[in-house]
């Protein structure tokens, strides 16, 4: 199911009992029109900063396995694209900055305000829906089709 406004469907997938890490990785399988719920299960795992509120955002953690999805290597016969390093500096970058910025680090306690049972609305809801719009920028101006996957190879 894709949806026009991420912000509504990152209401609808938090409201589904989703955490952010699986969020995130939801919003690009939709991109993606394809649906892989044993992706979206091991991306549980990230959640609640890896299970501890002291950790890594799951935001960030599930972001790069977005990246991950499109430049990644998933089979013996892929390669991983030379770019992902790229892409994924670009984004801790922005994850850092703006996380920092907003709410004092990039843990999910800092990020929740110490209550990491659940994302919260108006702190991981407006972090996730900026999140998604900066790794569509990241992937776009390397190159990669958000709704087919494949890259120019020479964009980046």
């Amino acid at each position: 199911m894709m949806m026009d406004d991420p912000g509504l469907r990152i209401l609808q997938l938090a409201g589904a009992g989703y955490c952010c890490s699986q969020i995130i990785v939801k919003l690009f399988l939709d991109d993606l029109g394809r649906d892989n719920p044993d992706l979206v299960r091991a991306a549980q795992g990230l959640c609640h900063g890896l299970g501890e509120c002291s950790g890594t955002c799951g935001i960030l953690t599930g972001g790069a396995c977005a990246l991950g999805l499109y430049a990644g290597r998933g089979t013996d016969g892929e390669l991983t694209d030379e770019r992902l390093p790229l892409l994924l500096e670009s984004y801790v970058e922005w994850f850092r900055a703006t996380a920092t910025a907003r709410h004092g680090g990039i843990t999910c306690g800092d990020i929740t305000g110490g209550d990491c049972s659940a994302p919260n609305p108006s702190r991981c809801g407006v972090l996730l829906a900026d999140a998604h719009a900066a790794l569509c920028g990241i992937l776009a101006n390397a190159g990669f089709d958000i709704t087919t996957g494949r890259g120019d190879d020479d964009a980046f």
